[in-house]
């Protein structure tokens, strides 16, 4: 590592997805395309749900939900990255971490979301009699309220940790945005605890919430496999594909990016990692919702036709 100039530092300069100047332009229109898309679907599901009778179930409170997450964390992510491609790459010391503590809330609140959504398919399939009994208004409430907890206090952590670091002078992130690993390269003091607060708060919250969807999918595999009609076996699966893809869409790239040491953190890997979960996976969540979903599909068609 070279020196570094211990003169604290009030802003920093993001250096963005790439330094060619030929691909700025290409990049800012497809960014910005990929941003009205993300506002246009997410807010287009949320009065979906809201508007139509049909679609006033638990799975779709958590969906719209899910939806308003997608719509608050990309919108982050998105002007910053449209301001640093149009050459404005400095970012206040409180714009930055204001930024990384929205970003932590609401990531850590989509994973919680996700597996809320999985338990709610677990009962719906496994336990369908029981159904309304278990998922009910309070229960979903109380789901949906632990998930914004969990990202509250995911971020307070490390967020606190980032306050309590000396960054100084080269004061250049390798980053689109003030993501926690790229921070830490830039801090000159000692980061072990924040290295392990980020394996160990990241790593438990990540692996708790995707072994709950695990396992509630395999007890949802074990019932589809037990039911002898094949159109009710297809359509049990069909209510699952969606979720599946969107957490198969999320936890990749999430992993990719927060649990690796960091030995072994690859910047370059780390902005494209996190471009998919921060601006592609938002914008494809709802449509892998509708077009692979016929009850909103049918509550789309009946809006349109009145």
């Amino acid at each position: 590592m070279g020196v570094k100039n211990y003169t604290m530092v009030s802003e920093f300069i993001l250096l963005g997805l790439t330094d060619r100047l030929d691909l700025q332009v290409p990049l800012f229109v497809l960014f910005l395309v990929i941003y009205v898309l993300t506002l246009t679907g997410n807010m287009g599901m949320i009065v979906l749900i809201r508007i139509s009778p049909q679609l006033h179930t638990p799975m779709y409170f958590f969906l719209s939900n899910l939806s308003l997450v997608d719509l608050c964390y990309s919108s982050i992510f998105a002007p910053r990255l449209l301001m640093n491609l149009a050459q404005s790459k400095t970012i206040s010391y409180a714009g930055c971490i204001t930024q990384h503590c929205f970003f932590v809330v609401f990531v850590t609140t989509e994973g919680f979301l996700l597996a809320a959504m999985a338990y709610d398919r677990y009962v719906a399939i496994c336990n369908p009699l029981l159904y309304t009994a278990i998922m009910t208004k309070n229960v979903c409430i109380h789901l949906l309220g632990g998930s914004y907890l969990g990202g509250l206090l995911n971020s307070f952590t490390h967020t606190s940790g980032l306050l309590i670091l000396s960054f100084c002078v080269p004061n250049t992130v390798n980053h689109f945005f003030c993501d926690t690993p790229a921070m830490l390269q830039v801090a000159c003091s000692d980061i072990h605890i924040n290295e392990l607060l980020l394996v160990i708060f990241s790593g438990v919250i990540a692996l708790s919430t995707f072994l709950i969807i695990i396992i509630s999918y395999l007890c949802i595999l074990t019932t589809i496999l037990k039911i002898h009609s094949s159109e009710s076996r297809y359509k049990a699966f069909s209510t699952c594909a969606s979720h599946l893809t969107a957490v198969t869409l999320f936890y990749g790239p999430v992993s990719l990016s927060h649990l690796q040491p960091g030995s072994m953190y690859s910047q370059e890997q780390e902005k494209i990692s996190a471009v998919i979960y921060t601006l592609v996976v938002p914008m494809l969540n709802p449509l892998i919702y509708s077009l692979r979903n016929k009850e909103v599909k049918d509550a789309l068609k009946k809006v349109i036709s009145c």
